[in-house]
Order: structure tokens, then sequence, then C-alpha cells
């Protein structure tokens, strides 16, 4: 597992796959997403635009990223 940072307090789920790199496209997130790929905090989640907060981890494919804070 490996931390992604973000500027603010949360994110939408699309926006951070896009910002791990674990997807190419808003339209591939769309889609692991809807096919149940994806899960936030051990439980599949199927909205794009749930809000992740800080320590929140993410898993696609079997790679996990956790939400971290930006390092000022």
């Amino acid at each position: 597992m490996y931390d992604v940072t973000i500027r603010d307090d949360s994110i939408r789920l699309g926006q951070f796959l896009k910002l791990a790199n674990l997807i190419e496209s808003g339209a591939e997130a769309k889609e692991v997403i809807a096919d149940g790929l994806v899960t936030v905090n051990g439980e599949v989640e199927t909205r794009r635009g749930r809000q992740l907060t800080l320590g929140d981890v993410v898993e696609v494919g079997g790679m996990s990223v956790r939400v971290a804070r930006e390092e000022v």
C-alpha cells in the first residue's frame, strides 16, 4: 500500500482513482466502479461520487492506496 496525497479534506472516488494512476480516464473509472471492482475500506463501492477522506483505503485490481494529507 502507498499513500496518495490530496490538497483538501476530501476527494471524489473517481477523481482519486485518476490521481493515484489506478485508471487512465474518467470513463474507465465509471466502468470499474460500476462493475464492482473498487473497494473503499474493504467494502465494494459503486458510487463514483463517493467522498473519500483522509485515511480511507481504496483498492482496485490488487493495488491498495491510502488517502493522505499533502505535506506543507
